[in-house]
């Protein structure tokens, strides 16, 4: 391999599913050096973040650390960082500690919640994008029994004891179905004064149905099994108001200490910094080899990428299409490096699939619809493929076997931010 000085260098930003496979291709290729940037130092798990959020694992569990992934890459080298600034013109970028040039840069930073305007809605109902959000649910909802416990008033017992979930997609759908399981069965004998089955687990949805990607057909045996193990599914209801109390529907009041925001995402800003058109969502436009028209040396990938499906759609904020995103914009640098021709994109969709709750999913392929412990195994099955290391694998694992038989969810620790133990330091 040429030295770095010599090397043709590629700086990845993002050490999610699309920036994970993207060095994983380049890695150990001689005549390229990379730099992989993140803010955190590790990859995570994303679509197992709820079972953070709903005790059921631990944050270890479903999170590697990016150096541990890539140690055997000798021409990767790992930053941690945040982008604050890049000159696609001049091809260097700017992180708070430094300044790095690039020959090639790939964007793949993500997506966070957006709440259409109404920032001040966050505090009240956090989304759960990252673990310092979940285990933010997760100590809201364990904390909402021990203060309903505490209670002798019965009005204010309810208010603790009534969960709001906001947005119908699958993680709505997902920490719905997960709460359920949480108030009507893990915690069933484990208080003195309140009835944790008393519980009201609401999902409001905005549109006609849940789980609008999925056909019709699933999507009402996502809504009868959610009704079916305890939850209250609200459609067609826009959220006016959030606050420290509850949430407003129109003029309808609904109380509630515990909201939980899962219905918007909005990509990363880093790509703003572009100089280059976005959608309507924010999502930089690139070509169908993942490229920007304007800068075919910055490739833009996962869920901050607007880039059409073969029926001429925007494809999903999808790990499976991330993850194949990440090789293909890869394999294309090394196209160009090679002076060839770069070729398309074309996604290989390998399905869709939710979660509803023990033994209950749903999933879709190709007009194969499946559903009940049959979609559940399969969901399981998948998820534990694409965990990275064997440790996570084994650990999840058992979790689940044990979950399965028990109902029992071994973090249900209540953390908090404040580390200090003396207050007045």
């Amino acid at each position: 391999m040429k030295n770095k000085s010599t090397s043709t260098h590629v700086v990845i930003v993002g050490a999610g599913f699309a920036g994970i496979n993207a060095a994983k291709k380049l890695g150990n290729i001689p005549g390229i050096q990379i730099t992989m940037l993140d803010k955190n130092n590790y990859h995570l798990f994303q679509p197992l973040l709820y079972q953070v959020a709903m005790a059921g694992l631990s944050p270890a569990e479903i999170a590697s650390p990016i150096r541990s992934i890539l140690a055997k890459y000798n021409n990767i080298e790992i930053n941690l960082g945040e982008v604050i600034h890049i000159n696609p013109d001049e091809k260097f970028l700017e992180t708070e500690f430094k300044k790095i040039s690039f020959d090639f840069l790939i964007l793949a930073c993500g997506a966070s919640h957006s709440y259409f305007g109404r920032n001040e809605w966050e505090q009240f109902a956090p989304g759960m994008k990252t673990i310092e959000q979940a285990t933010e649910i997760r100590r809201r909802v364990l904390t909402a029994f021990e203060i309903a416990e505490q209670l002798d008033n019965e009005k204010e017992q309810e208010q603790f004891l009534n969960f709001i979930v906001v947005g119908g997609g699958p993680t709505g759908v997902e920490l719905t179905g997960s709460l359920c399981e949480i108030a009507y069965h893990t915690l069933n004998n484990e208080f003195k004064k309140i009835d944790p089955k008393k519980t009201k687990v609401i999902l409001i949805e905005a549109g006609q149905r849940i789980l609008a990607s999925f056909s019709e057909s699933l999507s009402n045996k996502a809504k009868e099994d959610l009704e079916q193990i305890g939850a209250k599914i609200i459609l067609n209801k826009r959220v006016d108001k959030i606050s420290s109390d509850g949430v407003w529907l129109g003029e309808t009041f609904i109380p509630a200490k515990t909201v939980i925001w899962a219905a918007g995402v909005q990509p990363s800003k880093t790509g703003k910094y572009l100089n280059t058109p976005l959608d309507s969502l924010g999502r930089v436009i690139v070509e169908n080899t993942l490229n920007i028209q304007k800068y075919p040396y910055i490739y833009v990938i996962g869920d901050q990428s607007h880039c059409k499906d073969k029926n001429n759609k925007p494809l999903p904020g999808l790990a499976p299409v991330a993850i194949q995103q990440g090789i293909h914009a890869a394999k294309n640098i090394c196209r160009v490096l090679n002076n060839q021709t770069q070729l398309p994109f074309l996604y290989f969709d390998k399905g869709t699939m939710a979660t509803i709750g023990k033994g209950r999913a749903i999933s879709e392929y190709s007009g194969i619809k499946m559903r009940g412990k049959i979609a559940w195994l399969a969901w399981l099955f998948v998820h534990i493929l694409y965990l990275i290391g064997f440790r996570n694998k084994f650990f999840v694992l058992c979790q689940w076997i044990w979950s399965y038989i028990t109902f029992g969810r071994g973090a249900r620790l209540i953390t908090k931010q404040d580390w200090k133990s003396n207050s007045d330091s």
